[in-house]
């Protein structure tokens, strides 16, 4: 039998973090609270007007549920794409640092590491900007079933979707090795260009979707969180709606609905907290938890990543997190 274990597809990223007002957020084209993909002169000019010195950590949203179940004792790896840069090395050495395989990294000779902004507003919302940078020089030929094998779950980013032809790859390949394909929806506008395709490969092969109100509202067309949940959990065996502050609902086929209460707490930074939230269930549902205990463990640590900047845990609140999780039936 395989070994519970999660094997992350993430867009390798040096995650930025910027403290601005609302009214800066005004001048920064898009949504708030979503995300938008710039080039790299955007990115440039946007760090130059920023009326702070951004704090920058290792980032990638299955990256950081890659790194949050490793933390809390479980094994994980990542497949992504570093550049042939400092920025690169350190990526890949903070990784390994945090107990997460690196096997599957590919070093692109052409483009730098990537970048992503996340700019919080006072009320702790983030808006994110991402350059893609080295993430976008792959192909789906760079991919092969070895580095795919040995492992029990994928999780992918919606990010991904970006390139169609990669995303499929990476789902095909995963099936091929025996995994079970997990997604998280990630950003409401990357939903929208991929609907064409998104309720097919969720229904063929999806097991568990992640998703925000927002993501899921965008996939099915309707601000009801009720019928939005539906709509995803209608389409694979578990669907779950992460709601912040108001909490989580996990949708298991045929079973009613589970809601997972938030774990109050002073946020300061949301970036990293869905990634975070994954990390907890992931840890507790490979373990052979209960969905509600790994919905529990997951809001635990969603929590505490909120109250820092970024989307990093010291090492004692590490500690103080795995003895949670012992509590957990």
């Amino acid at each position: 039998m395989q070994v519970p274990s999660l094997l992350g597809y993430t867009s390798a990223l040096v995650d930025m973090v910027a403290f601005v007002s609302d009214d800066f957020l005004k001048t920064v084209p898009g949504l708030k609270g979503g995300t938008r993909q710039i080039s790299g002169d955007e990115m440039e000019e946007l760090l130059q007007r920023l009326p702070c010195v951004p704090t920058c950590v290792p980032g990638g949203a299955a990256a950081n549920t890659a790194v949050g179940m490793a933390r809390l004792g479980g094994r994980a790896s990542l497949i992504a794409v570093v550049g042939n840069d400092q920025p690169g090395r350190d990526y890949t050495a903070s990784i390994q640092q945090d107990g997460v395989g690196t096997e599957g990294f590919l070093v692109s000779s052409k483009l730098q590491t990537g970048k992503c902004l996340s700019l919080i507003t006072p009320d702790s919302e983030r808006t994110m900007r991402t350059y893609l940078g080295a993430n976008a020089d792959i192909t789906p030929d760079d991919l092969q079933l070895s580095q795919f094998q040995g492992y029990s779950h994928l999780l992918m980013e919606g990010y991904t979707f970006l390139y169609r032809d990669v995303a499929i790859r990476v789902i095909e390949l995963a099936k091929q090795a025996g995994l079970k394909v997990c997604i998280d929806l990630n950003s409401p506008e990357i939903v929208q260009k991929n609907m064409d395709i998104l309720p097919e490969l969720m229904k063929e092969y999806v097991t568990a979707i992640f998703a925000n109100e927002m993501e899921a509202a965008a996939f099915a067309g309707t601000s009801d969180e009720n019928a939005a949940l539906k709509a995803l959990s209608d389409l694979c065996p578990i669907a779950i709606m992460k709601l912040g502050a108001r909490g989580a609902v996990i949708q298991e086929q045929h079973h009613d609905g589970i809601h997972i209460d938030a774990v109050k707490a002073k946020a300061i930074d949301t970036t990293g907290a869905g990634d975070s939230w994954a990390a907890g269930f992931f840890h507790a549902w490979l373990d052979g938890k209960s969905l509600e205990a790994a919905g529990k463990l997951g809001a635990k640590v969603s929590a505490e990543i909120v109250q820092v900047a970024g989307a990093r845990l010291p090492d004692a609140t590490w500690q103080s997190l795995k003895e949670y999780y012992n509590t957990l039936s």
